[in-house]
């Protein structure tokens, strides 16, 4: 994948006579031309050396400020080794994606957030199996449990980047302390909060499932948490993988008990309007009315951090900080829902090959974890190096071995359900059809 400094510079070197110019990195002219390879901070970066001037295109669902960190985070990687990576976020990068594949203008990686999506460009023979070295180093930072998300048919694709712990409630802890509401640690607590907060003229909840293309998909992680906590994990995998069907009655009671929130005009919206502005609402805004004290409580996932007004403090006495989405019965375990994206190759250069090995590294975790608002299940991560309380909170989920971990279940089915009639069928049921309705036609979506 990678290759040591050619013969023919050491040639060069050794007739003029520059043999005392050479370093770790490179010699006479290489020193010109990448001195800062030759540097002791890149001293990390030799095995990716080889592939200078090589450009590597990525393309992802990642956006914003999310985007220019992405971009930070890999910067150093970048002088070291002479590769420039070119990213390209989008809001529609779902349907862009498989657009681009078929049009012949794939990119070199992308971010695929969607294990079922991952699996139809792999069927589909689009996806380059993952060379020897992004395997070894993803095996040596990741558990099975994630690597077997992005294998198929016995051929591994690569490894998780970003990861995400999505059973959490944002909130404000100066308005808790001031109304003094008490954090709920069981569902009927978090009820009977929700009906405090109502009653005092305050809408407790806002939501929104607006996302361009992918419109719908913040609804699916309500009724993914609800099912972990209304049927045991065995069920819940049972269901991702169509082992009993979308419409079976554990599945409607998981949307029933999530419509006692989301279906609730005396819930519901705060800041927005009622029920039905749900769908109407970007998720990037969906939760900012709790820094205005139009709501209390915001449903999302530990990535919302990066969404808050610029200059906000999320910590426990901060503007805004998170809480475990309770389960209903704590005595049956502490079920977590998340989910991350996998580096995933279109071509297998030996530049795109080692920017994918190095994505997979414990150096790119730490890298981009400095930064700030980022979570990763790689092994390697320092939790001194994650800044963020929530984040940190996040990685020891992550983490610990103990947890009852299952991935966002939408991502995990077809794409044709999973980023498609579900997302649609969260927007319909919001908008007024009934569970029965719904989840009969996302269950006759399903491939045969």
């Amino acid at each position: 994948m990678a290759f040591a400094r050619s013969r023919q510079a050491l040639a060069i070197a050794g007739v003029l006579g520059l043999a005392l110019g050479v370093t770790a990195c490179g010699t006479g002219s290489e020193k010109k031309n990448n001195s800062k390879a030759s540097s002791p901070e890149c001293a990390a970066y030799d095995k990716y050396q080889g592939n200078s001037g090589k450009k590597v295109t990525i393309y992802s669902s990642i956006r914003d400020i999310e985007a220019d960190r992405l971009e930070q985070s890999w910067k150093q990687f970048e002088n070291c080794t002479g590769i420039k990576i070119a990213h390209e976020g989008s809001g529609e990068f779902e349907a862009q994606l498989g657009v681009r594949v078929d049009g012949g203008n794939a990119p070199d990686l992308a971010f695929i957030p969607q294990p079922g999506l991952l699996k139809r460009f792999a069927d589909g023979g689009k996806l380059k199996p993952a060379g020897a070295d992004t395997k070894a180093m993803a095996e040596q930072n990741y558990s099975p449990d994630w690597l077997k998300y992005s294998t198929v048919d016995g051929k591994f694709y690569g490894a998780p980047l970003g990861s995400n712990v999505k059973s959490f409630v944002w909130y404000s802890p100066k308005m808790f302390q001031e109304k003094g509401w008490t954090i709920p640690t069981t569902w009927d607590e978090l009820i009977k909060l929700s009906d405090t907060i109502a009653a005092s003229g305050m809408k407790p909840w806002c939501v929104g499932f607006e996302s361009g293309d992918a419109t719908g998909w913040p609804g699916t992680d309500w009724i993914e948490d609800l099912m972990l906590r209304t049927v045991t994990p065995e069920v819940y995998d049972q269901w991702t993988n169509h082992g009993i069907p979308f419409n079976d009655p554990q599945v409607a009671a998981a949307f029933d008990k999530a419509g006692t929130i989301l279906k609730n005009d005396k819930y519901v919206n705060g800041g927005f309007g009622g029920v039905k502005s749900i769908t109407t609402t970007s998720f990037q805004e969906a939760g900012t009315p709790i820094t205005a004290g139009k709501c209390a409580m915001h449903r999302q996932a530990s990535f919302y951090a990066n969404q808050w007004p610029q200059g906000s403090k999320v910590a426990e006495d901060g503007d805004v900080f998170a809480f475990y989405f309770p389960a209903i019965d704590p005595a049956k375990g502490k079920p977590v829902l998340g989910g991350g994206e996998f580096v995933a190759a279109f071509a297998d250069r030996a530049e795109v090959q080692a920017v994918q090995t190095y994505l997979a590294s414990g150096e790119y975790a730490n890298s981009r974890a400095k930064i700030g608002d980022w979570v990763s299940a790689n092994k390697k991560l320092d939790l001194n190096n994650v800044p963020n309380p929530v984040d940190k909170l996040s990685v020891q989920i992550l983490q610990d071995e103990k947890s009852v971990f299952r991935f966002d279940g939408s991502d995990l089915m077809p794409a044709a359900v999973g980023a498609g009639t579900f997302w649609k069928g969260m927007v319909d049921w919001i908008n007024g059809k009934d569970t029965t309705t719904v989840v009969n036609g996302i269950e006759s979506s399903w491939p045969k």
